[in-house]
């Protein structure tokens, strides 16, 4: 079966399935694992994260989608001439990846043998079902079951250990810099499994708008940056160019040097088996005293020589 993924996060599902070899295209975006890197890149993007700001890149994506256009292009010649059997796709977000309706457009014009799957997971129990449902697409059913059996037993490690934690400290996870953003989706779950009250966010719904004055209201004792697809080396860039309220500094998170980086496209962004990766780091920065402190590659503590306030 030749399989090409539209979905960084069925990318990393489709390997961990053990079918990275039928792999015969990719997006701009996958980078996990390895070994996949080289694959013919079907999409490419608008925006760059690497030469704008988050208020930028925000201001783009919503000229572009209000006018009903995309952030997306896709290789239509490649895809033809690739002709896969199987495209995973989704629907769940048009900024995450090319709008379900071109894939289809696509497919029909140009490989219209090709089975095209969306995948539209709102919540951890949704990415495992996922993995199940791309194995039954691949006949790797076992597989996937052996896949998904493991990471429930890894969450249900974290929970057993968090699970009568009386004193959760207060979290918020920031999903975009400019503007801020309150989380959604499978994060607050992450939080919660973690051992963290999750603020400002509620389980299986989209990300939502919103203010300094709201997250400052809601008195964190830790943020959390985790801006979507981006990397920890992405949020480290952005930051000397983000100016929080002066107001920030009152909070706990800020006086306490609660303030972590982590890498959001690897463990929060993407509905893939990672996501049990980000539960065991966001664990290990709550409760250090219980799973160990996280280390620089999982996590980076934003000293506050990086933080920069407005006037």
């Amino acid at each position: 079966m030749k399989i090409a993924s539209l979905l960084p996060s069925a990318t990393e599902i489709v390997c961990a399935l053990g079918l990275s070899e039928n792999l015969v295209g990719i997006t701009h975006e996958c980078d996990f694992p390895a070994s996949i890197i080289n694959k013919p890149h079907l999409t490419a993007s608008r925006i760059s994260h690497e030469t704008m700001s988050s208020a930028e890149i925000d201001h783009a994506v919503r000229s572009q989608l209000d006018g009903h256009g995309s952030i997306y292009d896709l290789d239509t010649e490649r895809l033809e001439e690739l002709k896969p059997d199987l495209i995973i796709t989704q629907e769940l977000c048009e900024v995450c990846a090319v709008s379900y309706k071109t894939v289809l457009k696509a497919a029909k014009m140009y490989v219209a043998d090709a089975q095209v799957v969306s995948l539209e997971p709102n919540t951890i129990a949704d990415i495992f079902d996922n993995i199940l449902t791309v194995g039954e697409l691949t006949n790797t059913k076992e597989k996937a079951e052996t896949v998904v059996a493991e990471l429930r037993a890894r969450l249900g490690k974290v929970s057993a250990q968090t699970r009568s934690i009386e004193k959760r400290p207060r979290v918020f996870m920031l999903e975009w810099l400019e503007p801020p953003f309150a989380p959604g989706h499978w994060t607050p779950e992450q939080v919660e499994i973690a051992g963290g009250l999750c603020l400002m966010g509620e389980a299986g719904k989209k990300s939502v708008t919103t203010t300094y004055r709201e997250i400052y209201e809601s008195k964190p004792e830790i943020i959390v940056l985790v801006p979507c697809g981006y990397y920890t080396e992405d949020i480290l860039r952005q930051l000397p160019q983000t100016q929080f309220p002066a107001y920030f500094k009152e909070l706990p998170a800020f006086q306490n040097d609660e303030i972590w980086a982590l890498d959001a496209s690897a463990y929060f962004s993407r509905p893939a088996p990672r996501v049990v990766d980000g539960a065991e780091i966001l664990a290990k920065i709550f409760h250090p005293e219980i799973f160990g402190a996280p280390t620089g590659a999982e996590a980076v503590r934003i000293s506050k020589d990086l933080v920069k306030y407005a006037d």
